[in-house]
């Protein structure tokens, strides 16, 4: 029995390749297979397709209840099986690395359409990191959906030749040349899209090959892509098509020429599959849902971080998110350097109208930054393994003329340090960085070993031979081009190096151009990705501004990610669902544009934890802040209903506070303008609306510091004295003197501290619901007494002192979570930029509308 049900499992397997899965079971009953065996079939079958949907990654939020019939590659597979043995021979380890893409590229086919369906058009979202890997996720899915009779693929491949020419290579390398008799193309590795005279040759039924096209996303090329479509309407009724747009925020989004022109596209395809791949979906995310447009209505898919990545919160390390327990956020590894404010000028003119005659200056931070590189670049040569490549990015503005400006300074800086090598004076500041660096970031932490100084410096007179200046833009004819051997280059580029395009060997970075949006800034970020052999030695210098900007980024990221994997499992779909973006006061987004559909975000504070991390430290503003503490202290103490002292621990708590003092206390206490959570008229008014919904009218106010009598004492008010608090800021090489970032204030055990009950292994889980069932209406807020000088243990080494002028009182908000309908207060997702004192340079999206060059 078992052999005939395999035998017609292999037919029902069969028939999917040409029949929907509904529509196969319906064949197999006409072939008079009995209702038994068929039943057991569709069991099988959907045992598989659950097998699919409860893969632990990727995450998916999905419309509806998505027919499930493509469940894993299959024996008679050609494409995927092509692909695999590529990424063996590339050294890819079959786990967790090749499993791993086999499974993701698998869920995103089982959310297309079946190719035999009469006619759909779907819309999807696959969010991945930048340089992690979407181009290889989103071949595999191709492969896939060409396996299974995918006929038509469409790449929008940014706007850029020199991404869209490195796609259409690797695109070549991993699914035509394994297999050319199964391929025609539309584009070659130098050509855009140009109409062929006789579509039928492409698409009629005597053709059995699929049809790559690989575009720009440029207005004249995708014009003649739709005309030429149109025309070839006839042909295109049973034409399966998968359109992938890499970089699916860039351009694709509320843009005059390119969205529409994607949608007519699509509207020549009575079959189509629009999936956009991005690493930055902020934009994609606030298309308008009800819209005939590109929103993500169909899935959203959430790529997991693939081992051995650099992302965002591996490099900056971020704040900890709600309910999470700060000492396990980690504060990233000490690969970034500063670049000093007064740096800037000398590299970067300050308006447009500096453009002109610019002159940059090779200053000290740069030039210690380039002489790493070559040093690095020597190491790797001694260590013989990883990527052949070695590449520095420098940059500091969209304009091309400041990137040509840089080439005479830097090759006179080259020649100038290849004659030095025979200076002692020269080769002990050499030795003196590379010590100083390999000290800061030992090889060891990276399962790596330190190449001795003695052992690169042979190397160094060919690197500094070897070594490239390109300047890569649009006006330039330099091009990076890691095709014809080993590279060592110092690439001076803007936005042709931004997007997608891979820097192979990328080891340094300097970074001090000034962008407006989230998006914008992480796209940036091409020192993100693998770093595989040299995973020691990546450096990035930045102002500490920059750096301030990715740490948040990285929170917002790690948010992003988080509430989608939340709504997958709240029965959630894409028309739903809201992904919420937190701001900042100096960042948008994304581009206003992009914007216009992004609504008043109706934000409540309900099972939240607020607390403060950022602080002035000069006197005036943190005596301000002390008295207002002090003030609250003595309220609590005169008005509690009961005060508990636990003097071994140094705390205590005042229960039941009226709320009055709270609000009171959140009124004088003065909040730093960099943190948009903590917007005290925005807590106060959620208070109020709470308090007449009959919650937060009674509060506990807790101080939570060390035993007192050890001579670094803190009194709030008569018999209310606690040791001070230690919290070090986060070491800057530059740092603004009124202003500290300690990261984290407010541990797991401190946001219990008003519960009864042995609470001190409970999860974070578990402590909000022990809040939830013993004091369900009552707020929490707690005060921290921090000592002004707050020196870290050696051990910490991002970290610096504290030295304020005053000792700092930080602030944690614990808010129960209603049982019912919460209140809300309303909060926008845009930001301020009145602040920024430079000037902003946007995206350049100009060439989507010139003419295809």
């Amino acid at each position: 029995m078992t052999d005939e049900l395999d035998g017609m499992y292999d037919t029902f397997k069969a028939l999917l390749d040409s029949f929907p899965p509904a529509e196969a079971v319906k064949r197999l009953e006409q072939f008079g297979i009995t209702a038994e065996i068929v039943e057991q079939i569709r069991e099988r079958h959907e045992q598989q397709t659950i097998r699919i949907k409860e893969l632990e990654e990727p995450h998916a939020v999905i419309l509806g209840n998505r027919d499930t019939w493509y469940t894993g590659p299959q024996a008679k597979d050609k494409c995927w099986p092509a692909i695999a043995d590529l990424l063996h021979k590339d050294g890819w380890p079959q786990d967790p690395a090749i499993k791993s893409l086999d499974e993701s590229s698998t869920r995103v086919v089982s959310l297309l359409n079946h190719p035999k369906e009469k006619s759909f058009s779907t819309r999807g979202l696959v969010v991945g990191y930048v340089q992690s890997g979407k181009t290889t996720n989103f071949t595999t899915v191709m492969a896939k959906a060409a396996d299974r009779g995918y006929k038509l693929f469409i790449v929008l491949a940014g706007i850029h030749n020199g991404l869209r020419r490195q796609t259409q290579a690797r695109l070549v390398q991993q699914l035509v040349e394994p297999n050319p008799s199964m391929w025609s193309q539309l584009t070659g590795l130098e050509t855009d899209f140009t109409p062929q005279e006789n579509p039928a040759s492409y698409f009629g039924k005597s053709n059995k090959t699929h049809v790559l096209c690989v575009v720009k996303k440029n207005a004249t090329v995708l014009r003649k892509l739709a005309k030429w479509l149109e025309k070839a309407s006839t042909y295109l009724e049973d034409c399966p098509a998968l359109i992938i747009d890499d970089e699916a925020d860039q351009a694709t989004v509320a843009t005059a020429s390119i969205n529409p022109l994607i949608l007519s596209i699509m509207s020549h395809l009575p079959k189509s599959a629009y999936v956009g791949y991005t690493a930055s979906p902020f934009a994609n995310l606030l298309i308008d849902p009800s819209a005939e447009d590109l929103y993500p209505k169909d899935f959203v898919v959430n790529l997991p971080q693939p081992a051995g990545h650099f992302g965002t919160e591996v490099l900056f390390g971020r704040y900890a998110l709600d309910g999470e327990d700060p000492e396990h956020v980690d504060d990233g590894y000490d690969m970034i350097r500063s670049v000093p404010k007064d740096d800037v000028p000398a590299v970067r003119p300050k308006t447009r109208a500096d453009v002109e005659g610019f002159e940059p200056h090779i200053t000290d931070t740069l030039r210690r930054a380039i002489e790493y590189f070559w040093l690095v670049t020597a190491a790797r040569l001694v260590r013989g393994t990883g990527n052949p490549h070695n590449t520095m990015l420098i940059h500091t503005s969209v304009n091309t003329a400041v990137h040509n400006s840089f080439r005479r300074p830097l090759e006179f800086l080259r020649k100038r340090a290849a004659q030095s090598l025979a200076s002692p004076d020269y080769l002990s500041g050499l030795r003196a960085l590379w010590d100083m660096e390999t000290a800061r970031v030992p090889a060891q932490d990276f399962g790596e070993t330190k190449v001795p100084f003695e052992e690169l410096l042979p190397q160094l007179s060919g690197v500094l031979d070897s070594c490239r200046i390109i300047m890569d833009n649009s006006s330039s004819e330099d091009r990076l081009d890691y095709e014809n051997g080993p590279v060592v280059a110092i690439a001076v580029g803007g936005n042709t190096l931004s997007r997608g395009l891979t820097l192979e060997g990328l080891s340094v970075s300097y970074f001090v151009r000034s962008v407006s949006a989230y998006d914008t800034l992480l796209q940036m970020g091409r020192w993100f990705g693998f770093r595989n052999g040299y995973a020691d030695l990546p450096r990035t210098w930045m102002t500490d501004e920059l750096a301030e900007w990715f740490r948040h980024l990285a929170t917002v990221e790690t948010e992003m990610r988080r509430d989608i994997d939340i709504y997958m499992t709240e029965d959630e779909n894409p028309q739903t669902f809201a992904v919420r973006l937190r701001t900042h006061p100096s960042l948008r987004v994304t581009a206003a544009a992009k914007m216009r559909d992004a609504v008043v975000a109706a934000s409540s504070y309900g099972g939240q934890r607020v607390q403060t991390h950022y602080f002035h430290t000069n006197a005036e503003w943190l005596r301000g802040n002390i008295a207002a503490a002090r003030t609250l202290v003595d309220a609590a103490a005169s008005n509690a209903r009961r005060v508990e002292q636990r003097a071994a621990d140094g705390r205590f708590v005042f229960r039941d506070v009226p709320h009055d003092f709270v609000l009171d206390f959140l009124s004088n206490y003065k909040f730093h303008k960099k943190s948009p959570e903590n917007d005290a008229k925005l807590i106060g008014n959620y208070i109020r609306k709470r308090v007449t919904a009959g919650s937060l009218r009674r509060w506990n106010v807790a101080i939570v510091g060390n035993p007192a009598g050890k001579g670094e004492d803190f009194t709030f008010a008569r018999h209310v004295t606690v040791g001070r608090n230690t919290r070090a800021r986060l070491a800057l090489e530059n740092p603004d003197p009124d202003f500290a970032d300690i990261k984290t204030l407010m541990s797991r055990r401190d946001a219990a501290v008003d519960l009864t009950g042995d609470i001190g292994k409970l999860t974070e889980k578990e402590i909000a619901e022990e809040r939830r069932k013993q004091l369900p209406d009552t707020g929490l807020l707690v005060l921290y007494p921090i000592d002004k000088l707050s020196r870290p243990s050696p051990s910490k080494t991002l970290r610096a002192p504290l030295d304020a002028e005053e000792h700092v009182i930080g602030v944690g908000l614990v808010f129960p979570k209603p049982q019912n309908a919460d209140s809300t207060v309303k909060s926008y997702i845009s930001a301020d930029l009145s602040n920024v004192n430079i000037e902003i340079e946007e995206e350049d999206y100009s060439l989507v509308d010139g003419e295809d060059a």
